[in-house]
């Protein structure tokens, strides 16, 4: 079902980028402002300026970060900082990371992918998206012809051997990419430009649905984009660049692929309404407390953590609110999902921990509605959970809703069946790191 090409990527010029820890960065979404700052120090060609240019007071509709980035990527073309390899390749991709003090590694394939709309089957989305972020992508993608991170996603292939297949040949050889990154995190990578493999791997993806694990706004931006492109050229072709998107894919089986949770933290809420919650809660959970004093902080959030993680298999719901002294554990009472939302929520969604949070927490006791939802000012998040509690502790947002992770299986069914997550339900880890190679959506 899926169309998976190699392609001519767009690299950085090995002689003029000596080491590529200096210009890699994670994707656009998990970089915060110091360490956009921090990247844009690192080198002056690092690819924070085209992914998340910095905005200033004098912007105009004519010189913007968006803007910039497109002079960006034509000046590193033209001093040669960046090249395109003239034979189409899969780029197969390792990386190393440390995960429960025990180094893992994920393979990936790098390609291109024929863009389909969520409704046809082929690619499927698992979670809501944020209508403002689509907007800048869009904006970037206009000025610039090119993707620059690749969305992350899964198919499944029970003995993985569609990577087996592509690492048999690239662990003969030297990778064309070997560092470490700004995370620790060592990353590999191989041409793959054989016509066997290449043409064995696209023939396999015949027969697949891709997941997207993470990248959802940039793949709905590029669904946007090739409209907007065929709507401005009447000699628009299925062939068309812009038909394809670039993808990391790898297999749900793959022994290095691991979700985390993503932690919610809510600013803006009424001082009554943090008085009132718990008793509200009440109703709907059974509700364990673990005072502490400031002394006691680290004991209580270990023994906090220990119980919210020991019973995964229920639906628990950690809280901290700032300028309180306790932990909760709200643990889900039985039916109160069915009675309250079977006629509004499938019964693949229902259970799901941040289904119940979204829905009974948010919408129900909290009185959000979908603006809301959808306002990363009310509502950010963090794989952290150090960072979460910390975010309650400090007063930087007034409550800390701290997760289980989302079972790779329940991604999978609720994709298959055509439904939606709430946003943010996964953190695929380690995300997709940007700078190995691009693509140019030019004709």
């Amino acid at each position: 079902m899926a169309e998976v090409l190699p392609f001519r990527g767009i690299l950085y010029n090995p002689q003029k980028i000596r080491n590529l820890s200096d210009i890699a960065t994670p994707p656009y979404d998990v970089i915060s402002k110091q360490e956009q700052n921090n990247f844009y120090e690192r080198h002056p060609q690092n690819i924070v300026r085209l992914i998340l240019g910095k905005t200033t007071e004098k912007d105009t509709v004519n010189n913007n970060c968006y803007t910039r980035a497109s002079d960006f990527l034509k000046n590193w073309f033209s001093e040669n900082i960046l090249v395109q390899d003239t034979t189409p390749a899969f780029y197969l991709t390792s990386m190393d990371f440390s995960l429960e003090n025990k180094t893992v590694t994920r393979y990936g394939i790098i390609a291109l992918v024929a863009l389909e709309p969520f409704e046809n089957g082929v690619i499927l989305p698992h979670e809501t998206t944020f209508s403002n972020v689509k907007m800048g992508r869009f904006e970037l993608m206009k000025s610039c012809h090119a993707n620059f991170s690749p969305i992350f996603s899964l198919y499944s292939d029970n003995n993985n051997i569609i990577i087996d297949k592509l690492k048999g040949l690239a662990l003969k050889q030297a990778p064309v990419v070997d560092f470490t990154d700004y995370d620790g995190q060592r990353h590999r990578m191989w041409r793959i430009t054989d016509l066997d493999p290449c043409r064995y791997v696209s023939n396999a993806m015949q027969e697949k649905r891709l997941f997207i694990a993470d990248g959802h706004h940039r793949y709905e931006t590029a669904l946007s984009y090739r409209d907007w492109i065929a709507s401005n050229n009447p000699d628009f072709k299925k062939d068309h660049p812009a038909n394809y998107v670039m993808m990391y894919l790898s297999g749900m089986e793959d022994d290095g692929l691991a979700i985390l949770p993503a932690h919610r933290m809510v600013k803006g809420l009424k001082s009554s309404m943090l008085g009132s919650f718990i008793n509200k809660a009440e109703h709907y959970f059974d509700i364990l407390t673990i005072p502490f004093r400031s002394s006691e902080l680290e004991g209580a959030r270990a023994e906090f953590i220990s119980i919210l993680k020991s019973n995964a298999s229920k639906n628990i719901i950690g809280v901290l609110m700032k300028g309180s002294m306790e932990f909760y554990l709200l643990t889900l009472k039985s039916n109160v999902m069915e009675r309250m939302f079977s006629n509004e929520v499938p019964e693949a969604l229902r259970y799901l921990d941040v289904t119940v949070l979204t829905r009974l927490i948010f919408i129900e006791i909290l009185g959000f509605d979908n603006s809301k939802l959808d306002n990363e000012n009310i509502i950010t998040y963090s794989s952290s959970e150090k960072q979460a509690i910390e975010a309650a502790v400090s007063g930087k947002c007034d409550i800390s809703f701290i997760l289980n992770p989302t079972k790779i299986e329940q991604v999978r069914d609720i994709a298959n069946k055509g439904l939606i997550m709430p946003r943010k339900s996964t953190y695929f880890y380690p995300k997709v790191i940007t700078g190995l190679v691009m693509n140019s959506l030019t004709a």
